[in-house]
């Protein structure tokens, strides 16, 4: 396959990633998070959140998982919204909560959805 998007990266960005350099995605995250605190992770509209903002918001989110709702590592977790900024804080929360995302969306059909809810685990 041709990679024709590769000729729009701007120069110094790498056209492939050392998947080794990082643990986990969480990993990775916290990375960006001490490298970057100021500058935007997620833009919707004319909407953005900061790396330190994502940092702060999925770690309150993990402890609410944890201590509220007593999710457990490798409990699955099922989300369910459309693409926006509220989706990078409850996907990296569940994951530094330890559990494993169970991905959904209200524009699925019906059928779809039930199959994937039930593959989570309630809360």
């Amino acid at each position: 396959m041709k990679k024709t998007w590769l000729a729009k990266y701007p120069s110094g960005v790498p056209h492939e990633i050392d998947t080794g350099e990082y643990d986990s995605l969480v990993d990775l995250c916290e990375t960006a998070w001490r490298r970057f605190p100021d500058k935007p992770a997620f833009g919707n509209f004319s909407s953005y959140l900061s790396y330190s903002d994502l940092e702060r918001l999925s770690k309150a989110f993990a402890g609410y998982l944890q201590r509220g709702v007593r999710v457990r590592p490798g409990d699955r977790v099922a989300i369910m919204m459309p693409n926006t900024l509220q989706y990078p804080v409850a996907l990296l929360g569940v994951l530094r909560a330890g559990g494993v995302v169970v991905n959904t969306n209200p524009q699925y059909t019906p059928s779809l959805n039930i199959a994937r809810i039930r593959k989570a685990k309630p809360l």
